[in-house]
């Protein structure tokens, strides 16, 4: 009957190592693991709040870049803006000057005109006085007949 001494014999030497495992080994191994499992749940809320992040970053980029874009488009609509009001003074100048010119023009062919005239006046009444000479045959004083030239000059 050895055999039930020898298997309370162990079952005793069981008894004891599963008290030092209880005692001194079963701690730090579930101290290790809740260690572990705590560094896990660590690491997964610091990918959760590092995703959450990344989504808040790509917003507020979005965000900005939209931002960017109609400050862009308002600047873009006011330069075009501010081109065509200088196209348009450049034009209104022009045509200012244009203008100008054009009756600065206009008064000199005018003056021309005039000179032209009187010059025109004074040919016909020397050419009158040569005409009257040689119809008359005598000289034609133009001190004595100048009251007569002038109304035939003013005539033509």
């Amino acid at each position: 009957m050895n055999i039930n001494l020898t298997l309370i014999g162990q079952s005793i030497a069981f008894a004891i190592f599963v008290w030092f495992c209880v005692k001194f080994v079963w701690p730090p191994v579930t101290a290790a693991m809740a260690a572990r499992q705590k560094k896990i749940a660590d690491g997964l809320s610091a990918a959760d709040r590092a995703s959450l992040d990344l989504e808040l970053a790509q917003e507020n980029a979005a965000a900005k870049m939209r931002t960017a874009k109609e400050e862009a488009a308002v600047l873009i609509e006011q330069a075009n803006k501010r081109a065509a009001q200088i196209v348009e003074a450049s034009k209104d100048e022009a045509r200012k000057e244009a203008e100008k010119l054009i009756e600065q023009a206009r008064a000199e062919i005018h003056q021309e005109r005039v000179q032209a005239r009187d010059a025109l006046r004074a040919e016909v009444a020397t050419l009158a006085i040569a005409g009257a000479e040689k119809i008359l045959e005598t000289s034609v004083d133009a001190n004595k007949h100048s009251e007569m030239l002038d109304k035939l000059a003013a005539e033509l």
